[in-house]
């Protein structure tokens, strides 16, 4: 009779047991998924990534995750891609809503000093001129090493140069806010923290004076894109995007 009770109790102690973890786990994959939904962009964007061409070759390890962001946006987002090389704006995929298709037009950035643009503000310019007649939510991501070298590399000018100045100008006046990504190039900003130090001060100011933000972590090495898109995402959600 004792053993018989015994055994009861140990049974409902197991059965209470594995309610408590299959609710437990429940509880977890909810929260998970909950957090998924949060980190999702809420609203939809017209948005032209812009990458430059001369980047250093690891980017293209980052194409995943950048296509991976491209099909998250909501439905009705449109998404331009543009490549900034050799003082150009070579434009892969124009505005489009198949975002399945913006994202399959990413390709490898050169990672060449022929590709080098010399001053990546001039083509963010011409890539505004692509937002005429959007409605909606307008943003530009820039990839980029920030430095502007077209008129020499001098470190006073950082932050102010003519073209970034042009650029915060254009971007207000067309109410598009610009986010951008530092990653380094296979010129100056490879070897030298200085001309690291310079471009992401300009990167800084071109999103800040626009309504949007900067990304980068540190002055050496590269670091991937993975935590930007995340923090993107929680950018674009709490900035009760833009425009209305």
């Amino acid at each position: 009779m004792f053993y018989s009770k015994l055994t009861s109790f140990i049974s409902a102690v197991f059965l209470l047991t594995a309610v408590a973890v299959a609710t437990s786990a429940v509880q977890v994959t909810d929260q998970h998924n909950s957090s998924q939904h949060k980190a999702r962009v809420s609203e939809s964007l017209n948005l032209a990534i812009l990458i430059q061409d001369d980047l250093d070759s690891q980017v293209s390890n980052e194409l995943g995750v950048t296509r991976d962001f491209i099909r998250s946006l909501p439905s009705g987002s449109r998404v331009m891609v543009a490549y900034i090389t050799t003082g150009t704006l070579q434009i892969r995929q124009p505005f489009t809503t198949d975002l399945d298709k913006a994202a399959r037009s990413l390709r490898r950035p050169l990672s060449s000093d022929a590709a080098s643009p010399y001053n990546p503000y001039v083509e963010v310019i011409e890539a505004l001129r692509s937002f005429n007649g959007l409605k909606g939510n307008n943003a530009v991501l820039l990839i980029s090493d920030g430095l502007d070298t077209s008129r020499g590399f001098d470190v006073s000018s950082s932050g102010n140069t003519v073209d970034l100045l042009r650029a915060i100008e254009h971007a207000n006046r067309q109410n598009v806010m610009v986010f951008t990504f530092y990653a380094p190039s296979v010129g100056l900003t490879s070897r030298s923290r200085l001309a690291v130090s310079y471009g992401q001060n300009s990167l800084n100011r071109l999103a800040n004076d626009t309504g949007g933000k900067a990304f980068f972590q540190g002055s050496t090495g590269f670091v991937t894109f993975d935590s930007y898109f995340k923090r993107l995402r929680q950018t674009l959600n709490e900035r009760e995007l833009f425009s209305s």
